[in-house]
This record gives C-alpha cells, structure tokens and sequence, in this order.
C-alpha cells in the first residue's frame, strides 16, 4: 500500500470503528480534495464498520442526473466500499439537499432523516447536519424551508442540467456575500435549540457539522452531562474523523 496519512492507528480494531465526517464540499474545482476523500475510503474507511457523512458531501448538488466529475469518481468508490460491506449513512447538507434516491441505489448508501438517532452500546445518539440549530439566520431557515418543498425540488430537477449548473454556481456567489454580511453568532447553533432539540429526541451526545468550528462542548441539560461534537470541514490545510472505536469517541487526524 502506497504511503498515506490514513493509516489505521494501532489502537483502531479492524471493522470496529464507526467514522463520522462532514463538510467536505467536493467539487471538480477541488481535485485535491476528491483524492483525499478517495484516498479515505481506500485506505481508512474501508477498516470500519460504519461511515456517517454528516451532510455536505458536495459543494453543490445538482441531481442524481449530473455525471460531471468528479461524481463518477465518488460513486465508484463509495460501490466499492459498500459492495465490501461496509455500512454508509449520508444525510443532506444545505449544499447536496438534492441527493436522492438514484444516487443511494447506484452507491449502495441510505440517507438519513434530518435528525437521526443510533444507538452506541446503549447510548441514544443524535445525528444531524446542523444547519437546523442555526435558529438565529432566520434568512437562511427561511430559504430551507422552501427549498425543502417536494414542489419547488420537482421544479428545480425539471430544469436542464446546463441551468441548474449556472443556478448552483450563482448560488454559492450569493451565499459568500451573505456570509460576510452575517455576524459569526448569527451562523452558529443557538444553545437553546440545541438543548431543546437534544431533550426532545431523548439524547445526551450530539455530533454534527455545518458550522465549520470543530470544537467538543459540554454542558448540562436537566442536569446530565451533555456533550456536543462539531466536526471539522474538509480543507487541503487538513482534515479529520471522529471516531467511535467501541467504547469511546476519539478525533483522528487524517491530513496533512
């Protein structure tokens, strides 16, 4: 095997860990990143027993119908891992939220529910993307909601794919300068909704991504410990994984 950072660690066992990752925004403009994310699955991914993509996948999805790379790349490798049988949940990020079902029968991965929860030897998980907690962009959850409607997606996919390219493209450029409009609290989570929602699915421990602030907080809710991990985005400055290897989660870093 070629040399690479995404060796497993020693103390990972084979076909034990479960891998939660996020936001790595793939996009035929970020060739490096693609094979990295490849370089993952072959080399890191493909010793576990689970992989959770938090959303985010790509940097703009635009159908199950666009073939432009490097999506063939990407589902080529994920049908491998799959084929393999290793376990892939992906759920929609505010970037992918038009990834169906055509994508997850040619890869062999299932989607999630927006809030998911998985049970990790007896502890009640919640997963979620967490563009959803960020109840304060009151803009942007306007704009999800809308986006989210089975009829306006149905009118967006109707579209030709060269339109729905140049939309998405527009997209992005009306985001970025949103973005610098809105103060950093703004585009966080909201504590409150995070602890409501936390109670309302019955869970201590969130994992999500979305904010781009990798960081593990711990508070209290109703008294209990309570912990939140926001995992780390993609960049060519590096990239990570929360692991759970059976009995306690752990940050690996896979690049540099």
């Amino acid at each position: 095997m070629p040399q690479s950072s995404l060796e497993t660690p020693k103390q990972a066992s084979l076909h034990q860990d479960i891998l939660f990752i996020s936001d790595l925004h793939l996009a035929w403009e970020k060739p490096g990143l693609t094979r990295r994310f490849l370089d993952f699955l072959q080399y890191r991914a493909s010793r576990a027993q689970t992989v959770y993509i938090l959303g985010d996948l790509f940097d703009a999805w635009i159908g199950d119908d666009d073939k432009t790379p490097p999506n063939r790349s990407i589902k080529k490798a994920l049908r491998a891992l799959t084929e393999a049988g290793i376990r892939i949940f992906l759920l929609q990020g505010n970037r992918d939220f038009l990834l169906g079902e055509q994508f997850c029968r040619e890869t062999g991965i299932a989607l999630l529910d927006d809030y998911s929860v998985i049970d990790l030897n007896g502890t009640r998980v919640l997963l979620t993307h967490g563009d959803l907690l960020c109840t304060d962009d009151e803009a942007y959850q306007a704009f999800r909601k809308k986006s989210r409607n089975p009829r306006w997606r149905a009118n967006v996919l109707s579209k030709p794919l060269i339109l729905r390219l140049l939309a998405a493209r527009w997209y992005r450029l009306r985001s970025f300068y949103h973005k610098r409009g809105k103060t950093d609290e703004i585009m966080d989570v909201n504590q409150q909704t995070v602890a409501e929602t936390m109670r309302q699915h019955g869970c201590d421990i969130l994992i999500h991504g979305h904010t781009h602030r990798p960081n593990l907080h711990e508070f209290l809710l109703e008294g209990r410990h309570a912990k939140r991990f926001v995992l780390a985005d993609w960049t060519m400055d590096g990239a990570s994984a929360l692991c759970w290897n059976g009995s306690s989660f752990q940050q690996e870093r896979l690049y540099p």
